[in-house]
């Protein structure tokens, strides 16, 4: 088999994998937003339970920085 029908090849397989990753992850979007609307059905605030996810994916130091600026910012504008 010549480089070139080898590169060929991989080039194919590569982009078949991640052909496959993306349905993957529109199912696990999908999903998500599933999940979001049972939670919005049974009275949650889908947008209060967005921010909950991104502060929880946070370190906790950069989580209390940003707590204590937001503070800083809300004293300065009477909040």
């Amino acid at each position: 088999m010549a480089d070139g029908a080898v590169a060929a090849d991989q080039l194919r397989l590569f982009v078949e994998r991640i052909e496959r990753l993306e349905e993957e992850k529109k199912g696990i979007a999908d999903d998500i937003r599933d999940v979001y609307a049972e939670a919005k059905s049974n009275g949650y605030d889908v947008k209060i339970m967005r921010q909950i996810v991104r502060l929880r994916k946070m370190e906790t130091h950069d989580r209390q920085e940003m707590d204590a600026i937001l503070e800083t910012y809300r004293s300065a504008l009477n909040l």
